[in-house]
């Protein structure tokens, strides 16, 4: 009972949104990267550009948690919440600057898959995040985050695949560690967003 009358109006949900929001934005660029390398740097600069506004949106968050005497989420949660969101897009940062530092000139279509896959996971995140201001809608709130654990378990697959092909096909050894490198960030971002699913599960049920 006490969990449905959470405060609504907190500055908090509005943070959460915006966080996600960008995340969406940066898993979209990521797919646009890899399926057009003609402008691969501009991509990686809107993806570093995004982060970075992803990283203040987590700072003013934390910084509100400490002004606030009374939050609407247990303090601890809603830290959680705020940076394991703001791992994924360091992640997608990471594969994208991992992509030109390697000067990788084709991408597999697996990598892509991987990408899409953590596109689908970013956009649960954020449809889940924009339910959480109202215990009302725990019920959807649950059946998203489920949603989320299924995805990344599809990433797990798609990357187990890419592998065993990378390993089995691929001769040069090069080529091979930096095509690894890549699969393995972009399944770590599916893997990010099942780790805020499980966080929007136990505040669900803290306050439901």
């Amino acid at each position: 009972m006490f969990g449905r009358l959470m405060p609504t109006e907190g500055k908090f949900f509005d943070l959460f949104n915006q966080h996600a929001e960008l995340g969406v934005k940066c898993a979209k660029e990521m797919v646009a990267l890899m399926t057009n390398f003609d402008d691969l740097e501009i991509r990686v600069h809107a993806i570093e550009t995004v982060e970075k506004q992803a990283d203040k949106v987590t700072h003013t968050a934390i910084d509100l948690l400490h002004k606030t005497f009374i939050t609407p989420l247990d303090r601890d949660d809603i830290h959680q919440l705020i940076t394991r969101m703001d791992d994924i897009l360091d992640l997608l940062e990471d594969a994208a600057q991992t992509i030109s530092l390697y000067d990788i000139k084709s991408i597999t279509p697996e990598a892509k898959r991987l990408a899409e896959l953590c596109l689908a996971c970013a956009e649960k995140v954020q449809a889940a995040v924009g339910l959480l201001h109202n215990m009302d809608n725990s019920r959807q709130i649950l059946t998203i985050c489920e949603e989320i654990d299924r995805l990344e378990s599809d990433a797990d697959h798609v990357m187990r695949a890419a592998m065993s092909k990378l390993f089995r096909d691929e001769p040069d050894v090069r080529t091979l560690i930096k095509l690894k490198a890549i699969y393995e960030i972009l399944e770590t971002v599916t893997d990010r967003c099942e780790d805020v699913a499980n966080i929007i599960e136990g505040i669900i049920v803290e306050n439901a």
